[in-house]
């Protein structure tokens, strides 16, 4: 039988940035095998594509793949979680900074609505939901920052494949404080104080840091 063309690079495109997006959701565990099969009937693409694909995202450092064991899921030692979680802290407080200095007022009112939809996630004990709107929220200050090489240094962290790895499982979530760190992220954007904004995502980001079991062996 002849494979199905659907190799395009458009094709190649959708189900990279789908892959992707599903590694980042952190519904997948650390060290999960991952096999072509599944992986070309899921997103709907040849296995030429899919082999593309996973080379793409082994560059970019999502995936591991090697001999006898094949492409699995990103697991990080303590020490490369700490850096990257590091890295994270100096890159997004730059941009809250920039946000502060640059944001419009749509991109603060989009903010605002984000933040209230946090709030009220929070009050409904939906954590699916508050998660949804912490994600955003920090994809919103990086937009107004409008600073695309910080940016771009920002997307190459696999940060959220460290928080999935490391998370406490038996801590509360939301974590204790953190939608008031973000109001006080928003609030050093809504009065253009970029050393506040500074200060005040470095706070959140280290609070979250802290928050992980980084201890423990992987």
């Amino acid at each position: 039988m002849t494979e199905v063309n659907n190799s395009s690079p458009t094709r190649h495109a959708q189900a990279y940035e789908e892959l992707r997006a599903l590694l980042l959701s952190g519904s997948i565990e650390p060290n999960t095998r991952l096999t072509e099969a599944d992986l070309t009937s899921r997103f709907n693409v040849s296995r030429s594509t899919m082999r593309a694909v996973l080379v793409h995202l082994t560059q970019e450092g999502y995936v591991t793949s090697e001999v006898n064991r094949g492409v699995r899921t990103r697991s990080f030692t303590p020490e490369e979680a700490k850096d990257i979680l590091e890295a994270r802290e100096t890159l997004e407080s730059a941009l809250a900074g920039k946000a502060a200095e640059r944001a419009t007022e749509d991109e603060i009112g989009e903010l605002r609505v984000t933040l209230d939809a946090m709030a009220d996630a929070q009050a409904r004990g939906d954590q699916a939901a508050y998660s949804r709107g912490n994600r955003l929220f920090h994809q919103q200050v990086k937009a107004a920052a409008h600073q695309q090489t910080l940016a771009r240094a920002y997307d190459t962290l696999l940060y959220p494949l460290v928080m999935r790895q490391y998370r406490n499982l038996t801590a509360h979530h939301p974590r204790a404080g953190s939608f008031e760190e973000h109001q006080a992220i928003l609030l050093a954007i809504v009065t253009r104080n970029p050393e506040a904004a500074i200060a005040a995502m470095r706070h959140h980001v280290a609070a979250a840091r802290h928050a992980l079991v980084l201890d423990r062996s992987t």
